[in-house]
């Protein structure tokens, strides 16, 4: 399996044309701290330790469906360099993506490749940018002012976070940051079926105890 490479997985990719991502569904997402610094902890003994930042971090997910009503938080880790979370829109517990035949399963590799750590033959994540998503938002408001997107949800939290984050650089002498607090892009996954999602919340949940095999561990 391939390794990291920043200058794929951090560019700007072709989103899934035509995709409602304001449709009820359950998603996978992956959001990386810029330069892949440690910025929200770290792990001892297959245990995420989680400092002030982190815990900030934590916060500001556990308070998204305050802002947005019809979303539902499942499994997720906050990692010392990234995000992992399973997000439900409301209105249906899955969708099928239309990029995978329903005989294609996504193995434990095939999860890890989701979050830019390799790319097995046959599979297509998605990686999202925000800015990418103005054009496509726009046309939605345009229909209905109120339907949010995934993109706006995960902007809200990423610009929540990074907001927080600088007062503690500011306040709290917490690590200073290279421009931006997290990458341009994250990254995106339909989650289209039962064994996916509990193949895809195991991951999540075992992320600390592979941490040192974990090709997004800077050191």
């Amino acid at each position: 399996m391939s390794g990291y490479n920043p200058k794929i997985h951090n560019r700007r990719s072709i989103r899934l044309k035509g995709y409602d991502y304001s449709k009820a569904g359950l998603y996978f997402i992956t959001i990386c701290v810029q330069d892949r610094e440690h910025l929200f902890g770290e792990v001892i003994d297959g245990e995420m330790v989680l400092n002030d930042a982190g815990k900030m971090a934590r916060t500001e997910w556990l308070k998204l469906p305050e802002r947005f009503k019809n979303i539902k938080l499942h499994e997720f880790v906050v990692m010392p360099n990234h995000f992992h979370a399973i997000l439900q829109i409301a209105g249906s517990t899955l969708v099928v993506d239309p990029r995978e035949t329903k005989n294609n399963r996504e193995t434990s590799d095939q999860i890890g490749n989701i979050t830019g750590m390799g790319q097995p033959q046959g599979f297509v994540p998605t990686v999202i940018s925000n800015s990418r998503e103005d054009n496509f938002k726009k046309e939605k408001k345009e229909n209905n002012p109120k339907k949010k997107t995934l993109g706006d949800m995960v902007g809200a939290f990423q610009s929540i976070v990074t907001v927080n984050y600088i007062r503690g650089v500011k306040l709290n002498n917490w690590k200073s940051f290279n421009k931006r607090l997290f990458q341009r892009n994250y990254h995106e996954h339909i989650i289209r079926n039962n064994f996916a999602y509990h193949n895809i919340s195991k991951y999540i949940k075992n992320n600390p105890k592979k941490w040192e095999e974990d090709k997004l561990n800077k050191k």
